[in-house]
């Protein structure tokens, strides 16, 4: 499907549906939008660290990412019940502070879950882009429960270092090692997703990991117990899942602060596109680039191209649009030409005042 506008300059904008349009706006500029219906597709191309997928990769990891989801939430939400009811009975602060930390990967899981089914939503007039930043939201969410959960944690522990409990040791290595059991197919169910571009199935992978570490650290503390009589074991294993969880909390906070700052993704360097599109014939500097992130695995990029005053904007365009899709994988594009004497808005990074005359 084509549509023609015509008024008094050129824009091209770009879908991956294979519908094209051309608008005519002021002679001043010329602009080119390309992006992805409803999602991106990344050509096959690894830049900088960052990987792209291919054109039908995407639905089939988003169809991959879901199912992880469903059932790591299924076993996470179930056993964490279980586990909880284990620290009460066997009076474990290791199961107990395990089980919390079950209960925030259970959430982050629900939460995730939960995004990935509100970004498959189609973009409204009042939502433009789309539902797709819940995903960054919800991770935000999952990073700050973490850390309430992971203080919570110290202050018990230290509580029980002055007077620590008896526990019943026996009852907590079955739970600890079912527990362990559980985390280990749940890591392999989340490893099956994308859990190196994807935000939210690495962040419940970390969860799950910090979970199977703590399962590792009740039984070890159980053991002690049974042994050697060695109370304390619980508490010290507690603090040391409580580290897990702050790490974790961490880690998911500060990356979604970065896209939620709009931030330029990881893997991706400002300055080095800035670099590659100032050598296409025809542009004399480039500025007000910006490069962001919808969500964990959609970038985006704008930008003003000066041309050279014999410039052919066409061409320019053209190459500056492989360049960014073949290159960089980022195919949600905004760019403007820009001729030689056009004055953008002074006080923007990057922008330089027109000559008067």
């Amino acid at each position: 499907m084509s549509h023609n506008h015509t008024h008094n300059g050129q824009s091209t904008h770009e879908s991956n549906s294979g519908s094209h349009a051309e608008h005519r706006h002021n002679p001043a500029q010329e602009s080119t939008h390309a992006h992805g219906s409803g999602g991106h597709a990344h050509k096959g191309h690894a830049h900088g660290g960052h990987h792209h997928h291919g054109p039908g990769g995407h639905s089939h990891t988003h169809g991959a990412n879901k199912k992880a989801l469903k059932w790591s939430f299924f076993l996470i939400a179930s056993y964490m019940l279980v586990e909880v009811a284990g620290g009460l009975i066997t009076n474990s602060l290791a199961l107990l502070s395990d089980a919390g930390h079950m209960l925030s990967d259970a959430v982050a899981l629900g939460l995730s879950l939960l995004a990935m089914i509100w970004g498959e939503r189609r973009a409204s007039s009042t939502k433009t882009y789309g539902y797709k930043r819940f995903e960054v939201l919800a991770a935000f969410l999952n990073g700050i429960a973490l850390l309430g959960i992971s203080l919570y944690i110290f202050y018990e522990a230290f509580q029980r270092f002055s007077k620590p409990p008896v526990v019943m040791s026996s009852g907590m290595l079955t739970i600890a090692v079912i527990g362990l059991l559980v985390n280990v197919v749940t890591a392999y169910i989340l490893m099956r997703g994308d859990t190196s571009e994807n935000l939210n199935i690495r962040s419940a992978f970390l969860h799950v990991i910090g979970d199977l570490l703590g399962s590792v650290g009740a039984i070890i503390a159980a053991i002690l117990i049974m042994a050697f009589g060695w109370n304390l074991a619980d508490p010290i294993a507690s603090v040391i899942v409580a580290v897990l969880v702050l790490v974790s909390a961490y880690r998911v906070t500060r990356d979604s602060v970065h896209i939620l700052m709009e931030g330029t993704p990881v893997g991706y360097d400002a300055d080095e596109i800035r670099g590659e599109l100032t050598k296409i014939p025809g542009v004399r500097e480039v500025h007000d680039l910006h490069i962001w992130s919808l969500s964990s695995d959609l970038p985006l990029l704008t930008g003003h191209l000066v041309l050279e005053p014999l410039a052919d904007g066409a061409a320019v365009m053209k190459q500056a649009r492989h360049l960014l899709t073949e290159d960089y994988g980022i195919e949600h594009i905004t760019i403007q030409l820009d001729p030689p004497d056009f004055a953008c808005e002074v006080g923007h990074e990057g922008c330089t005042q027109a000559p008067s005359h």
